[in-house]
């Protein structure tokens, strides 16, 4: 089938999509570390499911050192460092703009490819990257007023809070460096059973991180809620199962960038359902702006 990678791609970012509305329900309701490690619990459940009935394994069974040292170190830096910062951008600024942040996760994951395999930037792509950051400054920045300038580089103020902004930054900088070791890790292994390897060290490196800070009883607690775990069901179903393994199917078939680039419409998509669902009001700038951010995604990778 031609364009399968393109094709994997496209339905990954529907997925994600409505991850991100899910986990932004469940993360408000019972935490957004609770979500993180419930989640993923979640999926590998799912995955093992799909495995045994696909491969007669439930586990990862064949893989390689190889593919298990890369593919931890994926999912400890994609799910435990990458999405421990978004959820919790999802509480602060909402999933809608965390996910328009999330743009920048195709230039990074080509910068990482520069970096690591020696793939050089062109013109273009910095054109691109121009756009990207543009598109996202139009949504995050505002002017202020006259009253509130108190020198002469006041002139913009985030409309979000900082540190949510900050926290989104460093969920694409995870998805990225996460998305460039898949696919170094995977080289011939199964799909569905590389994502239970990264679901698997993600979930460790949580668990590590709840000891440490006492979560634990947050977690049991959480577990407990019919409402949000029902929530996390669906995002599990849809993110850590379909859109994970998609999205490493997608970088398989396709190439890297193009195939980050097709995944970086989810914040064109999801505004739609936030105004719907959550009754967010979305100004024609901030329309612009997520039209922006994808565009100059898009030209990064002509």
């Amino acid at each position: 089938m031609h364009h399968i990678g393109e094709f994997a791609a496209l339905l990954t970012a529907f997925f994600w999509t409505v991850t991100a509305i899910t986990f932004e329900a469940a993360s408000r309701k019972i935490g957004s570390m609770v979500v993180n490690i419930l989640r993923l619990i979640i999926g590998f459940i799912f995955l093992s499911v799909f495995c045994f009935l696909y491969r007669g394994f439930l586990f990862p069974v064949g893989a390689t050192w190889h593919n298990w040292l890369w593919l931890s170190l994926s999912g400890l830096i994609g799910f435990t460092f990458g999405d421990l910062c978004l959820f919790q951008s999802f509480v602060l600024i909402g999933a809608r703009v965390s996910m328009l942040i999330m743009a920048l996760a195709p230039p990074m994951t080509a910068f990482f490819a520069w970096m690591v395999l020696g793939e050089k930037l062109s013109l273009l792509s910095w054109i691109g990257m121009a756009v990207t950051m543009n598109g996202i400054a139009l949504v995050v920045l505002r002017k202020t007023g006259s009253g509130e300038k108190s020198n002469m580089f006041d002139i913009f103020k985030f409309s979000y809070p900082l540190w949510g902004l900050m926290l989104a930054f460093g969920g694409a900088l995870g998805q990225a460096a996460g998305l460039v070791l898949s696919k170094v890790g995977m080289q011939g292994y199964d799909t569905f059973a590389s994502t239970q390897i990264r679901v698997m060290a993600g979930t460790a490196g949580f668990a590590v991180i709840y000891s440490f800070m006492g979560k634990w009883k947050d977690v049991l607690r959480g577990a407990k809620k019919l409402k949000p775990m029902m929530l996390l069901s669906v995002g599990a179903f849809f993110g850590p199962f379909l859109g994970v393994s998609f999205s490493l199917l997608a970088i398989r078939y396709a190439d890297t960038g193009i195939a980050s680039t097709i995944m970086a419409i989810v914040p064109v998509l999801i505004i739609g359902p936030s105004m719907i669902l959550y009754k967010e009001k979305i100004t024609l700038k901030e329309v612009i702006g997520a039209l922006l951010a994808v565009g100059g995604v898009a030209i990064f990778f002509l």
